[in-house]
């Protein structure tokens, strides 16, 4: 199979199932429709969303739409393990021997009802990884057209050399936004450049409307003149915040409300002025840069 090519801005469906939307297969069928007409084709995954069940419902919706399976990309995640109904773990923990690694995408792929996976991430670093078995485990994937590439998730740069002595790796997954900027000035966006890894940006609006703090009323006085300038809405200046970083950032949206969907893709087109750039990055140190 070729490289994936994933969209601007991808659908992040953590929050579809039971852990907060609670929606439908019926309403994800109508939110995956109304991401595809946006352009955002991408959608990311995880098996543990929803305690195992997002994936499934997520299938049920996509199969009830007439999107083509060539036209989306579907990413998922493996190696958390969590007590759930039905499944035997007792504490959370990470399993990545190359038995469960099967099994999970395996699964992820009868729940998502999908011959195979654009993107399969490794959703958190484990101590006990031995990368000999992971890689045993991702090449049988690959070698049975099951998965298309491999990333990583929460990795650090090390530990993301560990993997990459024996395989190849396209993406890392971090928590990158205005409010939680450390990933660019700690040396993990440069890494990423050097070896060609695109970080994946989950949570990219940060903690800005979610949190009442010195930096977030900072940032929102900002934003309101912002908002004047550019005439879109400050969750859009957020994003192109994101997107005009040189690692080529790609953005998680987890929204699920039709408005905000058609209007993310206008953060593509966003292009922020120099000074404008930095001022927010500047309101959210608190402090000017040197």
């Amino acid at each position: 199979m070729n490289k994936t090519t994933l969209s601007p801005i991808i659908a992040g469906t953590m929050n579809w199932g039971s852990w907060d939307k609670n929606l439908t297969s019926k309403e994800m069928s109508n939110v995956i429709q109304v991401c595809f007409e946006n352009k955002i084709t991408t959608f990311d995954h995880a098996d543990v969303y929803g305690s195992y069940t997002t994936e499934a419902e997520f299938g049920k919706g996509l199969a009830a739409t007439n999107i083509e399976r060539e036209k989306i990309q579907l990413i998922s995640k493996c190696g958390v393990q969590i007590p759930a109904h039905n499944r035997p773990a007792k504490i959370r923990y990470y399993d990545y021997s190359k038995q469960h690694i099967i099994n999970s995408v395996e699964q992820s792929l009868q729940n998502l009802q999908t011959d195979y996976l654009d993107v399969l991430l490794l959703h958190r670093p484990s101590p006990l990884m031995q990368v000999d078995e992971i890689a045993e485990a991702i090449q049988k994937l690959k070698s049975e057209g099951k998965i298309v590439e491999l990333g990583l998730s929460n990795f650090s740069n090390l530990q993301t050399d560990l993997i990459r002595q024996r395989l190849d790796v396209s993406y890392n997954q971090i928590q990158f936004s205005a409010t939680n900027f450390e990933p660019m000035i700690d040396g993990r966006l440069d890494y990423m450049q050097l070896n060609n890894i695109r970080p994946l940006s989950g949570n990219p609006l940060g903690i800005v409307f979610r949190e009442d703090k010195k930096k977030t009323r900072r940032l929102k006085v900002l934003l309101a003149s912002m908002v004047e300038k550019y005439r879109v809405g400050a969750d859009t200046i957020l994003l192109s915040w994101i997107l005009q970083h040189p690692a080529k950032i790609i953005p998680i949206a987890g929204t699920v409300n039709v408005a905000r969907i058609q209007n993310l893709m206008k953060a593509v087109d966003l292009k922020l002025d120099r000074e404008d750039w930095f001022a927010i990055w500047t309101e959210s140190r608190g402090s000017e840069v040197a």
